[in-house]
C-alpha cells in the first residue's frame, strides 16, 4: 500500500517536469508549407516520414484531398512573446495570401516556420528570409505549448495515476486484486523480483521502487500510444529519452554508499600514480557513457522502428508501377503488420531494458563492499 502511494506521487511529480523539459524542445509536425498535399514520390515519402517522426502543435489524422479539409483536432498554443504571455489554439495558425502562417495576438505577430514558433518585428506584416531561407525578420519564443508529445506524457500520467490508484484501492477489499489491477500486479512483481531485487539488493530494492514502477510502466504505455494511429512518437524524442536519463542520473549520484566514491575517486589495489586517471575514467562513465546510452538505446529503438513501419507502409506508392497497385498494396500490408507485431514485444523490451540498466546502475551505486 505504501509502495503504490510513494509511486504515485512520483508519477505526478516526473509526468510534471517531463513536460517543462519537453516544453523547450524544438517542435515541428508534418509541413507547414506541403501540409494536405499528396505524397507519392519517394523524396515526398522521405520527407513525410521525418516530420511524422517530430513533435506537433496539433492532431493531423488524415486530409481529404477532395475537399482540401484537414481531420484532425488543435492542442493548445503557449508562447512567451516580447508583450508577455499569449495563449491560443492551433487552428488559428493558417496560410494567409502569400502562403505563410501568421497569427496576431495583443498586438505581436506570430508565425511558423517549418512548424517551429516565431514573432516577427514590429512593423513586418510578413517573413523575409534570406539565401539559406533563415527568416531575417523574426526570432524564436519560448514555446510552453501542449504539443502531441506533451498531451502523450498527460495522458500517460493520469492513465498510471488510475491505474495505480485502483491497484491500491483493491488491496484495502483483501490480498487478491479484482478487475483490471489482476494484470497490473503481476507486472509490479516482475519489475520487483526479476529486475529491483536482483540489481540492487535484498535491503535496499524498497526506496527505488516507486521510480523503476513509474519508468517501467511510463515507457510501456507512451510505446504502445506509439503504434495507435494518432502519431505518438514520445519516446522517439531526444528530450524525453535524456531528461529519463538524467532522473536516473540524479538517483544513482546522489545515492552513491561511501564505498561508491571511495572506489570510484580513489580506487584501492592500484599504484597511486594511476588513481587520478582512474578517478577521471570512472567520472565520465558515471556521468556521461551510462545516461549517454540510457537515452540513445531508447531513443534509437523506437524511432527507428517507427522509421521501418512507415517505409513498408510506403512501399505501395513506391513499387505501384513495378508491381501494380494491388500486390504492392498487399506486400506492403503483410510487411508493416509483420513489423507491428514485432513492434508490441519491442515497446515491452524498450520499458524493460530501461528499468533494468536504471536498477543496475542504482545498485553499482548503493552496493556495499566488503574489506578484509
Amino acid at each position: 500500500m505504501m509502495l503504490v502511494k510513494q509511486t504515485t506521487k512520483f508519477i505526478a511529480i516526473l509526468v510534471l517536469l517531463m513536460t517543462s523539459v519537453s516544453s523547450f524542445a524544438n517542435t515541428q509536425e508534418h509541413g507547414d508549407e506541403h501540409q494536405g498535399d499528396k505524397v507519392d514520390t519517394p523524396e515526398e515519402i522521405k520527407e513525410y516520414i521525418a516530420h511524422h517522426l517530430k513533435d506537433s502543435h496539433d492532431f493531423h489524422l488524415y486530409t481529404n484531398h477532395e475537399t482540401g479539409k484537414h481531420v484532425g483536432f488543435p492542442l493548445p498554443v503557449i508562447v512567451w512573446t516580447s508583450e508577455g504571455l499569449k495563449t491560443f489554439m492551433s487552428s488559428e495558425f493558417h496560410h494567409d495570401d502569400n502562403g505563410q502562417v501568421i497569427v496576431e495576438k495583443g498586438g505581436v505577430k506570430l508565425t511558423k516556420i517549418h512548424s517551429k514558433i516565431y514573432e516577427l518585428e514590429a512593423g513586418a506584416e510578413a517573413v523575409v528570409f534570406d539565401d539559406h531561407h533563415h527568416a531575417e525578420n523574426a526570432h524564436k519564443v519560448l514555446d510552453f505549448s501542449i504539443t502531441k508529445s506533451v498531451f502523450g506524457m498527460l495522458l500517460t500520467g493520469v492513465l498510471m495515476l488510475l491505474m495505480f490508484v485502483s491497484l491500491a484501492r483493491t488491496y484495502k477489499k483483501g490480498p487478491i486484486p479484482t478487475g483490471v489491477s489482476r494484470a497490473l500486479e503481476p507486472l509490479v512483481i516482475y519489475v520487483r523480483d526479476e529486475i529491483a531485487r536482483p540489481n540492487i539488493g535484498e535491503k535496499k530494492y524498497k526506496k527505488f521502487m516507486s521510480f523503476l514502477l513509474t519508468v517501467f510502466f511510463f515507457i510501456w504505455i507512451l510505446n504502445l500510444l506509439g503504434l495507435t494511429p494518432f502519431g505518438f512518437n514520445v519516446t522517439g524524442q531526444i528530450a524525453v529519452t535524456a531528461c529519463l536519463a538524467i532522473f536516473t542520473l540524479v538517483i544513482y549520484l546522489f545515492s552513491g554508499s561511501k564505498d561508491f566514491w571511495a572506489h570510484t575517486l580513489w580506487m584501492p589495489g592500484v599504484p597511486v600514480i594511476l588513481r587520478p586517471i582512474l578517478a577521471v575514467i570512472e567520472l565520465v562513465g558515471f556521468i556521461l557513457i551510462k545516461p549517454f546510452s540510457l537515452l540513445v538505446r531508447l531513443f534509437a529503438n523506437i524511432t527507428a522502428g517507427h522509421f521501418v513501419v512507415m517505409s513498408l507502409i510506403a512501399l505501395m506508392i513506391t513499387m505501384k508501377q513495378a508491381f501494380g497497385p494491388v500486390a504492392s498494396t498487399g506486400m506492403s500490408l503483410v510487411l508493416s503488420l509483420f513489423i507491428m507485431v514485432i513492434e508490441i514485444l519491442v515497446a515491452f523490451l524498450q520499458a524493460f531494458i530501461f528499468t533494468m540498466l536504471s536498477s543496475l546502475f542504482i545498485g553499482m551505486a548503493v552496493e556495499e563492499h566488503d574489506h578484509h
